[in-house]
């Protein structure tokens, strides 16, 4: 291996994880920009390398111990300057550690000690500031023009001897301290006072010996300072494993063993275990058990590292009191590939022994139960899990045959089954579908499909995707039955009870809502923005209109870009009264949808004569029922913002019955030359109910509804999958209804085509019955 000495700057943002709870899109913005006009251009100057960036911290290499630190002072000097004017819970703050030491180098990175006191430096500055090994003060003496203030020997984390540690003073000049062999004359002048303490301490070592001051202790937390209370029973926080392998491409694995052992420890229900969305906000970070503990609001801290090599596998972990300092237990384990799960039970095992904790009879049979007890399938399994929480469509794309995989080694295997079926979901959702290179047809068959497969041996996963394809059809009832399941199968699944809570808020039971929102919210405290959207729709259809607003301005802090805080917002206000206020969101709402080409806001103002059905429509159904639409509507129909959009004009040509509408922006068209279009080979779209098309429909036309259904069969009318027939410019007809009665969802898909930029859109208003009265074929389907 590759050896060479070498100076390291270690550095983190003071505060990362609460910034980002705060401000996710506005701390990241800051934060790139801040390394790509400040940092990046002051390394380059000094002639560093950035070895990398972890999340909030950097870790930098220099030749020169002098420019590493001369780069760090410009470095503190100018974020300070930077961020003088920033609000002081917003204020991005850095702190610095520099060692000179031997380190390994592979690739592009670097191991060893010399980088791990750095790290270790770095924890120990305060924010702004920057600390310093002796070995680094000895080579700057008289290089540099500020002074130093010794902090007297430290113990550092994983580091056996003791290090001495000078803090840099930024805006103070440069100080005689004396050079090393002054120092060791200065401490041979200590040993009279250092051999009376001895006598004291053989005095009262037998005294103390009970105490076990030899074991390993960390700074205690302070229940005081926690940002929620202990909860009645054992709380614990497992913090991402290190990845100890000389490969760095296994952190896939490392992290799949912290999720592991997280899942396995949140189905036992004596414990109280943060969601792993949460003790993953701390990755990459260095951090106390004291700041995780009273940030996280738990008595415990699980922390340890894995290394793979080959076939050869060790895990080290220690359980640590934070209340005390002490730790409860330390163990390595070591085995192989093939005895993976056994490690990992071991650490359970230990987990639960060391906590006194008790499992019940269906407890003890879920810890003997696995997944799957291929190895190889678990590991692919594991790497396309990796890929598909990142969520972009080309993460999804690299997931797929990874979780193939995992399904052909072990056919059985329901969670990488569930998996799939929440992978294939997100694409349809998201209208992702041409990224994989398939029809959103496919993707909605593979959903179901996988999705069987994993219900028959069900994961909380499995249950929480089989609500959410239920409550988006809009059955909420039977929703909240499918994540009921999901949160009996494991009761510490943050994710699980959020779904639960959305589903019972749209099934118009907000009381209960609330009640699993808060849990999920206190099991998961780093939680998605989604969250407060539940929590603050359960709070409006409690008609708790302050605490809604309140929430909701929360939600659309955190992420600005969301359309639905806003308009729930905007509803609070008004049932306020504060339609000022109501009139400020709405126009933000206006303005996201400007950015995005979509019409703006509207409302229905008579539901028996009007009918606004195209993209500047409010989704009321998202909401849920009959009740908490007219809530929501209530709310928002005296706000002056929302201006009456009609893209839909009532056109009364056949009497008060038998009514069709007039698009704009369409061409409508009567029977004679719908026929003429059809003998030309334009494309015609039926957008009738699935009974009605299956009764009757013009032959070879398509078949898209206007509406969810439970039949997978059932394609529904969106912007990808009218793309996957027409080009925006190629002509298209839109027609419904059958050979009696007329139909309103053409004209609502004719509407819905244009404002997605389709140029050539025809409305046959007549639809099949014109067609029959004019004597051209039909057929059925049944």
């Amino acid at each position: 291996m590759e050896r060479r000495l070498a100076a390291i700057l270690a550095a983190d943002v003071v505060g990362y994880t609460r910034l980002m709870g705060a401000d996710e899109t506005g701390t990241l913005r800051r934060l790139t920009e801040l390394r790509q006009q400040v940092l990046e251009p002051l390394i380059a100057e000094h002639h560093g390398r950035v070895v990398k960036l972890m999340g909030d911290g950097l870790l930098v290499e220099f030749a020169s111990v002098v420019d590493a630190l001369t780069c760090a002072v410009g470095w503190q000097n100018d974020v300070a300057a930077r961020e003088a004017e920033t609000d002081e819970d917003r204020r991005l703050q850095f702190r610095m550690g520099i060692n000179i030491g031997d380190i390994i180098v592979e690739g592009d990175d670097i191991y060893g000690d010399g980088v791990n006191v750095a790290a270790r430096l770095e924890g120990l500055a305060e924010p702004g500031g920057i600390c310093v090994s002796r070995t680094v003060f000895n080579h700057v003496q008289g290089k540099v023009d500020f002074g130093f203030d010794d902090l007297g020997e430290q113990e550092v984390k994983n580091i056996p001897k003791p290090v001495q540690v000078f803090r840099v003073l930024l805006d103070a000049p440069a100080v005689d301290h004396g050079t090393a062999a002054a120092a060791t004359t200065k401490r041979a002048l200590r040993w009279p006072v250092v051999a009376g303490g001895l006598v004291v301490l053989v005095i009262v070592a037998g005294i103390a010996f009970w105490q076990r001051p030899w074991e390993l202790r960390e700074e205690p937390a302070s229940e005081a300072n926690m940002a929620f209370p202990l909860p009645d029973k054992p709380s614990i926080a497992v913090l991402p494993f290190n990845n100890m392998s000389d490969d760095a491409s296994q952190e896939y694995f490392t992290d799949g063993m912290t999720e592991d052992v997280i899942t396995d420890l949140s189905k036992i229900s004596g414990l109280f275990v943060i969601a792993r969305n949460s003790s993953f906000s701390y990755k990459g970070q260095q951090v106390k058990v004291r700041q995780v503990a009273e940030e996280l609001g738990v008595r415990y801290v699980l922390e340890g590292s894995v290394r793979r090599a080959g076939d050869e596998v060790r895990i080290n972990a220690q359980l640590i009191d934070a209340t005390t300092g002490g730790h409860l237990w330390a163990e390595r384990y070591d085995g192989t590939m093939d005895d993976v799960f056994d490690l990992q039970d071991q650490v359970t095992k230990q987990i639960v022994a060391a906590l006194a904790v008790s499992l019940t009879g269906e407890e003890q049979a879920q810890q003997a139960r696995r997944d799957t007890d291929n190895a190889e399938a678990h590991d692919a399994y594991l790497q396309g899990w990796a890929r598909y929480k990142l969520l972009t469509p080309k993460d999804l794309a690299e997931a797929v045959p990874f979780l193939e995989e995992a399904i052909r080694l072990d056919p059985d295997y329901a969670q990488a089954h569930a998996a799939l079926a929440s992978l294939y979901w997100d694409v349809l959702q998201n209208d992702w579908a041409f990224d994989l290179n398939m029809p959103s047809l496919r993707a909605e068959e593979f959903a179901n499909a996988h999705l069987e497969e994993a219900l028959k041996n069900p994961t909380p996963l499995a249950h929480a995707l089989q609500a959410r394809i239920v409550a988006s059809w809009g059955f909420y009832d039977d929703a909240v039955l499918d994540a009921e399941k999901a949160v009996a199968l494991d009761e510490n699944d943050a994710t699980a009870l959020a779904g639960l809570a959305s589903a019972l808020v749209r099934a118009e039971r907000p009381a209960e809502g609330l009640d699993y929102i808060e849990q999920a919210m206190r099991l998961d405290p780093y939680h998605p923005p989604s969250y407060l959207i539940t929590l603050g729709a359960a709070q409006f259809g409690k008609e708790h209109f302050e605490e809604a607003a309140a929430t909701f301005e929360r939600a659309v802090k955190r992420n600005p870009e969301n359309e639905l805080p806003l308009i729930y917002l905007a509803a609070s206000y008004g049932h306020l009264g504060r339609i000022k206020d109501a009139d400020v969101a709405i126009e933000a709402v206006n303005d996201l949808r400007g950015q995005a080409g979509m019409g703006t806001l509207s409302l229905e103002r008579d539901e028996q004569q009007w009918y606004s059905p195209f993209e500047g429509e409010i989704d009321f159904k998202r909401v849920g029922g009959r009740p908490a639409q007219e809530r929501l509507r209530a709310g928002l129909s005296e706000i002056p913002a929302l201006k009456w959009q009609y893209l839909v004009i009532p056109h009364p040509v056949l009497g008060n019955n038998n009514t069709w509408w007039e698009v704009e922006g369409a061409s409508t068209i009567d029977a004679t030359t719908a026929k003429s279009m059809y003998d030309r080979g334009v494309v015609f779209i039926n957008t009738s109910p699935v009974e009605v098309w299956s009764e009757g429909h013009i032959p070879g036309t398509i078949h898209l509804t206007m509406a969810r259904s439970k039949d997978p069969a059932n394609r529904r009318l969106k912007e990808a999958t009218l793309l996957e027939i027409v080009e925006k410019a190629d002509e298209v007809v839109f027609y419904g209804g059958d050979i009696d009665d007329l139909s309103l969802s053409a004209g609502r898909a004719s509407g819905k085509a244009l404002t997605w930029g389709f140029t050539r859109v025809y409305y046959f208003a007549g639809g099949l019955r014109d067609w029959h009265e004019a004597g051209f074929p039909i057929e059925t389907s049944q």
